[in-house]
């Protein structure tokens, strides 16, 4: 229940708006409210074109508008309306002694500084959209909360309108709630101009670092179902499922997100002019990553790597969805399948299954080169590094062995390097046929991973009925150098031909000259992956 002494009456609003998202709406119903209606440039003229009487606030300033709207609002008259305390004598006769009449209500949303950055717009475009008036209003209206209500975002139009017509004014809760929001709002929108700046300066580093996101939902739990978690959109709209249409099935969950993230960005890698490829992930790590002809082709192979780990797991792909491969995927229970697209037998298909999410992306993939942040958090701090966008240049790939790999060992180690990248270290991947046969994932030594992943290739001969394990013949990539031979002799005694590597141990020569007695050619990358 609201106390009355915290309702606050509405007789004046200031709006000035880039987003003219329901603002015929507001005006319309701030005025019928008795509120009268104080704005700026295009706001003001949006609002009279609406049939709305409104005071420009140049005639609250006595000044007019000045280099093309960069100055409007920077004036006492503005400023002193919004600070006022309506409870201190002396604030309320300085208003007074100089003609300003308080200012209740303040709407506005900032110029669109980050939707200009994320079309391209050049520097002095980008320059001209940092919002000055804007954010000064804000924070001023938000510190004086307890007598005016501020909105930032047209989606609290609505609860504004419901109190001013259910209590003839705004509660106390409502405009603590609306000022946190309009701080975190100038906060957000200072990160962004700050993490442009330094974009444009080739600052990596500099003094401070702000993050900031926008709500998109708040979850059911995090990890586990202690723990409270919330999804943010950091406005990069780089495709993937921040920006992805969710088609049907129940909310996703903080690992759904998490695992789905961590498959779309792998099978991005993979050139979809090149044909489809399929990749399903399980507690972030993939457990199947194939190429085929066909969609259908590619969730084959990389489902039959490890049928056991698919089921319940993530399924994505770098090519548009038809009925057939869709029917295939509801075979098990699958959590979330995310793709491009997805035609409308597929969707049909999928809807039979209620509990599946389908996500598309409107036809785009994740620039896998493209340069990027990451952050971890530690005690104390966070952690900041560039995104791993590293590919080895052909030039730098280095045959270190007496034979060299054939050409289709050498498509094979390719796609096992790229695979490789995005599995948790230490990290060994086996692969036959642009498809894995066995993926060694999150141990604390590498031969355990090479001889976990050998294991998993034979669960999988009992799986298919085969005559051999599939690492007969297979190739094996190594997210980082082989410390001792023991790791590389366990992967030639489960039937690899050929490995990729990064190179760089001190004992490169022992390695090398067991690959040699073996029979293995290898590759050298000069460049690791590790992920952790």
């Amino acid at each position: 229940m609201e106390e009355a002494g915290d309702i606050r009456p509405a007789r004046r609003a200031l709006i000035s708006v880039s987003d003219k998202t329901g603002l015929a709406e507001l005006g319309r119903a701030l005025a019928g409210a008795g509120v009268a209606l104080v704005s700026t440039g295009g706001t003001a003229a949006a609002l009279r074109a609406a049939g709305l009487e409104v005071t420009d606030v140049a005639a609250l300033t006595g000044f007019p508008e000045m280099m093309d709207g960069r100055v409007k609002t920077l004036h006492p008259a503005v400023h002193g309306a919004l600070l006022a305390r309506r409870d201190n004598p002396g604030d309320m006769a300085a208003l007074a002694a100089h003609g300003i009449a308080p200012v209740d209500i303040l709407v506005v949303s900032l110029y669109p500084f980050e939707a200009t950055v994320a079309a391209g717009a050049d520097r002095a475009a980008c320059i001209e959209q940092i919002d000055i008036g804007g954010p000064a209003m804000i924070r001023a209206a938000a510190k004086n909360h307890a007598d005016v209500a501020v909105v930032t975002d047209p989606a609290d139009y609505a609860p504004l309108l419901e109190e001013l017509s259910r209590l003839g004014g705004t509660s106390l809760a409502l405009r603590r709630r609306l000022a946190m929001d309009a701080f975190a709002r100038t906060a957000a929108y200072d990160a962004a101009v700050s993490a442009w700046m330094a974009a444009d300066l080739g600052a990596f580093a500099p003094r401070h670092r702000a993050l900031a996101g926008r709500l998109v939902q708040t979850l059911r739990y995090g990890e586990n179902p202690h723990q409270r978690a919330a999804f943010y959109a950091d406005g990069s709209h780089r495709p993937g499922v921040a920006t992805a249409i969710q088609h049907q099935g129940r909310e996703l969950s903080y690992n759904n997100i998490n695992d789905t993230d961590a498959a779309f960005e792998l099978v991005a890698e993979f050139d979809p002019a090149e044909g489809p490829a399929c990749v399903l992930v399980k507690h972030a790590n993939p457990c199947g990553v194939a190429r085929g002809k066909t969609a259908l082709a590619a969730y084959r192979a990389a489902h039959d790597c490890d049928r056991v780990s698919a089921f319940g797991g993530i399924v994505a792909f770098n090519t548009a969805l038809d009925g057939e491969t869709a029917r295939a995927i509801t075979e098990i229970f699958t959590e979330v399948v995310i793709a491009p697209d997805a035609d409308e037998e597929a969707r049909a298909v999928f809807a039979a299954k209620r509990n599946l999410r389908l996500l598309t992306t409107g036809g785009r993939l994740p620039d896998p080169g493209a340069p990027g942040l990451e952050f971890r958090r530690v005690a104390g701090g966070f952690l900041l590094q560039d995104r791993d966008a590293g590919r080895p240049a052909p030039d730098a790939l280095r045959v270190v062995t007496r034979r060299a790999p054939d050409p289709r060992e050498m498509a094979d180690l390719m796609f096992a390097w790229t695979v490789v990248k995005h599995v948790k270290s230490n990290a060994i991947v086996y692969a036959r046929n642009l498809a894995t046969v066995g993926i060694g994932a999150g141990q604390m030594s590498r031969v355990d991973s090479t001889r976990i992943a050998a294991r998993k290739a034979q669960d999988m001969a009992a799986a298919l009925g085969l005559a051999e394990p599939p690492t007969r013949g297979s190739v094996v990539a190594s997210d980082a150098f082989f410390p001792f031979p023991d790791g590389l002799v366990a992967a030639a005694e489960a039937g690899a031909t050929a490995v990729i590597q990064p190179g760089g141990s001190v004992r490169d020569a022992d390695v090398i000259a067991a690959a040699d007695d073996a029979g293995l050619a290898m590759l050298f990358t000069g460049m690791r992956h590790f992920r952790h």
